[in-house]
């Protein structure tokens, strides 16, 4: 019977594959030989479109005394390498096998309308995120010092996460209300004189592939704080720049994650409509109609480094940006800098106004 999953083995030595960031090609943790992404590709495709055929086995509720919910969330494949039966979410595409170590693909997970249109391969490695993730501590004088100094990182991993790219344009009509002021000396008096305009702005903003998560499981505020990407690098999707990281498919529909879509152009149009009324001392709208007309939409995967830690019994989150090094995360604060920084900070105040009143009084 073929497999249920694709192993990508070296075809000189046998040993696992992983896609190197630095190469931007596949290479062997064992013999160290490289290979282009279309060499494995070809020399898979056999056992990936068998692997597609076969699907996956379903979780047997009493097997481990899952609730049915919870079986149905999960699905059971078999490790080429070693035999192993992997229990993964129903919408993993690409992990490794706990035993083996193997990097494991998923090819059932591609089938059809499921397969990305594209990818951006990951672009820096996990020791790069370590170093990242020091670096994103430097110059934040309220992190406790124990904190960077004994940090361990608990879990660091790539992800793919799936990503819904949105085409579309906003078809805008939008008024504002604006002031300018002067003032010129009229005997012993000051006059000013302030105008008043009515402007009128009419245009279509396009947009491409705006991004919002497909996947539930990521926090939308950390996938949107490590943007931008830079789509110049996007390319058509491959399974072969799987092996040594981690993916899911979506479990959020392009529909189910329209509105969010459409709600970053519409605020983008009204900041760049804005942007064009300057020369005035005030600007205020009065009128802010929005019409987004949707294209098209791509299915995407995008390259994310997870990395959680744990202090003081409280887990921390940080996200990095595999394509571009972006870093964002919550930091704890160190309560006692936070007390010495308001005095030293209230101390400098009432010392420059302490000098203020001397030079008035004395005056």
């Amino acid at each position: 019977m073929p497999d249920q999953v694709t192993n990508y083995q070296c075809p000189s030595c046998g040993g696992p594959l992983h896609f190197d960031t630095k190469l931007q090609k596949l290479k062997c943790d064992y013999c160290g030989s490289v290979f282009t992404n279309e060499e494995i590709t070809a020399a898979f495709q056999e056992k990936n479109e068998q692997a597609e055929a076969v699907g996956f086995d379903t979780i047997s509720p009493e097997a481990l005394q899952w609730t049915e919910e919870e079986a149905a969330k999960l699905r059971a494949y078999n490790c080429p390498s070693c035999g192993a039966q992997l229990i993964c979410d129903s919408t993993t595409a690409a992990t490794s096998c706990p035993y083996c170590g193997n990097p494991t693909v998923v090819p059932a997970q591609f089938k059809g309308a499921l397969k990305p249109d594209y990818i951006i391969p990951f672009k820096l490695d996990k020791k790069e995120a370590v170093q990242r993730l020091s670096d994103y501590y430097k110059g934040k004088p309220l992190l406790p010092s124990a904190f960077s100094s004994n940090n361990h990182i608990q879990e660091i991993k790539g992800v793919y996460v799936p990503f819904w790219l949105y085409d579309g344009e906003a078809d805008t009509d939008m008024a504002f209300h604006a002031t300018r002021s002067h003032s010129h000396h009229q005997g012993d008096y000051l006059v000013t004189v302030t105008e008043h305009f009515q402007i009128n702005r009419q245009g279509t903003v396009a947009f491409n592939m705006v991004p919002a998560d497909g996947s539930s499981k990521m926090p939308d505020e950390l996938m949107d704080a490590i943007e931008p990407y830079n789509y110049n690098e996007i390319i058509p999707f491959e399974m072969t720049y799987l092996p040594g990281y981690l993916a899911d498919r979506y479990d959020l529909t392009a529909e189910d994650e329209a509105d969010r879509a459409d709600s970053r152009m519409r605020n983008s149009a009204i900041r760049a409509i804005r942007n064009t009324v300057h020369g005035y001392d005030s600007v205020n709208p009065e009128r802010e109609m929005v019409n987004i007309i949707p294209e098209r939409v791509h299915y995407a995967f995008l390259p994310v480094w997870m990395l959680s830690t744990r202090w003081n019994g409280q887990n921390y989150l940080f996200a990095m940006n595999g394509q571009t090094g972006k870093y964002v995360g919550d930091l704890p604060v160190d309560k006692g800098k936070m007390v010495m920084y308001f005095f030293l900070i209230f101390a400098v105040l009432a010392a420059v106004l302490f000098v203020i009143l001397f030079i008035l009084m004395g005056r």
